[in-house]
C-alpha cells in the first residue's frame, strides 16, 4: 500500500528473544497495523496512530535514536550482499539485517522495507520511501543491480564505497580534532584567567598606588567586562549554531560555506582533495554499475556534499546533454586541478572513463591521508606556540606591575 494513502503508526513490540523493539509502519487502520507487526514475527505491546501521540509523536525514533552512520550502512550492505549472493531470499535477508543492526533507526527502516517488499514492492522502491535513512547512491545502485540481475554485486559496491568514505571521513576528523580541542581548551583557559585569576591580582594592584602598565590595564579592562561579553559570546555562538542547523541546506548558505571551505588557508587544500576523491569515487562506482552517464552525473551531484563540486557537475551534465565533452566544463572550475580534468578527458577519449575515475579516487584518497598527516604535524607546533604566547602574555601582563614595584624599591 502506498504511503500517501495510508496512516503512519508507531508500535512497541516484543521479538522472539523477548527483547522490546520499536518501529513505524504505514497501514490503512490500526487493525491492519497490528497485523503487519505480527507478520514480522513480533508480539505487539501497543500500536498507536502517530498523529494521536501529540508532542510525543515519533519521539522514540526521531529524537532519541541516532541516524545511521556510514559504518552502520556499510555493515548492513555487506551483510545483505553476502546473504543474497549465498542464495538467501531477499525477505529473509532483510529480516536478519533488521534484527542484527544495532542502530534502531536503520533497523526500523529495514523492517519497513521488508514489509513493503513482501507486499510486492521492489527493494529499491521500498528503500526510496525511506530516503532520509538510505543515501541516494545506495538506492540507485540497488535499482541498477535489481534490473541487471546482480543485486549482490551492487550491494558489495555500496559497502565498499561506504567503507572507503568512512576511512576518508575519519582521517579528516582526526586531522581536525586536535586543533579544535586545543583551541577549545585554550579559550576556556583564557576565560578562566580573566574571570577568576585577574580579579585577584586587581585587588593586589589597588594597593600599589601607581598607574598600571598598558598591557595590564588592557587585561584588567577585559576582566571587568567579562561578565558582559562572556555570556554575550555564549549567546551569540548558541544563536548562530541554531540558525546554521536550521539553514545549512539553504542554497546561499551552502554556497558561502562550501566556497569558503575550499579556499580557506591551510585546511582548504584538504577539503578540496576530499571533495575530489568523493566525486571521482562515486561517479566511478555509478558508471561501473552501468548507470547511464547523465543519470550518474545527476546522482553524484546530489551526494557531492559540496556546493562548488555540485555546480561543476551540473555544468558538466548540461555539456554532456548537448553532446559536448564532460571534461571541458570541469576545467572551467578552479576547484579541479589540471591533472584531474586532463585524466577525465583522456578517459573520455579512450572509452575508459570509469577506470580513469577510479585511478583519480585512489590517488586523492592517498593525498587526503598524506595531507591530513602533514596538517597535524604542521598545526601542532603552531598551536603550542600560539597558546603559549597568549597565556604567557597574560601572565607577563599580570606580573609587570610587580616587577615595576620591585624595581622601584631596589632603585630607592
Amino acid at each position: 500500500m502506498a504511503e500517501s494513502s495510508s496512516t503512519l503508526y508507531v508500535y512497541r513490540a516484543r521479538n522472539s528473544s523477548g527483547k522490546t523493539v520499536k518501529g513505524r509502519l504505514h497501514a490503512a487502520n490500526e487493525a491492519s497495523a497490528t497485523a503487519a507487526v505480527r507478520a514480522q514475527g513480533l508480539i505487539p505491546l501497543w500500536v498507536k496512530d502517530n498523529d494521536s501521540l501529540g508532542l510525543n509523536k515519533d519521539l522514540d525514533i526521531a529524537f532519541l535514536e541516532k541516524k545511521p552512520k556510514l559504518k552502520d550502512l556499510a555493515i548492513a550492505s555487506q551483510q545483505l550482499s553476502v546473504m543474497v549472493g549465498s542464495g538467501v531470499t531477499i525477505l529473509r535477508a532483510l529480516e536478519i539485517v533488521s534484527q542484527q543492526t544495532e542502530n534502531k533507526v536503520l533497523a526500523a527502516a529495514f523492517a519497513d522495507v521488508r514489509r513493503e517488499v513482501g507486499q510486492g514492492s521492489s527493494l529499491s522502491n521500498a528503500m526510496e520511501r525511506k530516503s532520509k535513512v538510505f543515501p541516494v547512491i545506495m538506492i540507485n545502485l540497488v535499482r541498477v543491480g535489481e534490473a541487471g540481475g546482480f543485486l549482490d554485486e551492487a550491494l558489495e559496491s555500496v559497502a565498499q564505497n561506504f567503507e572507503t568514505e568512512l576511512k576518508l571521513v575519519e582521517k579528516v576528523k582526526g586531522a581536525m580534532a586536535y586543533p579544535v580541542v586545543v583551541l577549545f581548551v585554550a579559550i576556556l583557559a583564557v576565560i578562566a584567567m580573566l574571570v577568576f585569576v585577574v580579579p585577584t591580582f586587581e585587588g593586589l594592584f589597588a594597593g600599589f598606588g601607581s598607574e598600571l602598565p598598558v598591557p595590564t590595564q588592557i587585561l584588567v579592562g577585559l576582566s571587568r567586562s567579562a561578565v558582559i561579553w562572556v555570556p554575550l559570546l555564549a549567546v551569540v555562538i548558541g544563536v548562530v549554531s541554531f540558525w546554521y542547523s536550521r539553514h545549512k541546506n539553504d542554497e546561499n548558505v551552502r554556497k558561502a560555506v562550501d566556497t569558503a571551505k575550499v579556499r580557506m588557508p591551510i585546511f582548504g587544500q584538504l577539503f578540496r582533495k576530499v571533495a575530489i576523491a568523493r566525486f571521482s569515487r562515486n561517479l566511478a562506482v555509478m558508471l561501473n554499475a552501468g548507470v547511464p552517464m547523465l543519470q550518474a552525473i545527476t546522482l553524484v551531484a546530489k551526494v557531492a556534499n559540496n556546493w562548488v563540486i555540485e555546480q561543476a557537475l551540473l555544468d558538466a551534465e548540461n555539456s554532456v546533454r548537448h553532446g559536448r565533452p564532460f571534461a571541458v566544463p570541469l576545467a572551467q572550475h578552479d576547484v579541479f586541478p589540471p591533472m584531474v580534468t586532463q585524466m577525465v578527458a583522456v578517459g573520455e577519449d579512450s572509452g575508459a572513463l570509469d577506470k580513469m575515475l577510479e585511478s583519480i579516487s585512489v590517488f586523492y584518497d592517498r593525498e587526503v591521508e598524506t595531507a591530513a598527516d602533514q596538517l597535524t604535524s604542521m598545526i601542532e607546533p603552531l598551536l603550542i606556540v600560539g597558546v603559549g604566547l597568549v597565556i604567557g602574555g597574560m601572565v607577563v601582563a599580570l606580573y609587570l606591575p610587580i616587577f615595576g614595584m620591585v624595581g622601584a624599591i631596589q632603585g630607592g
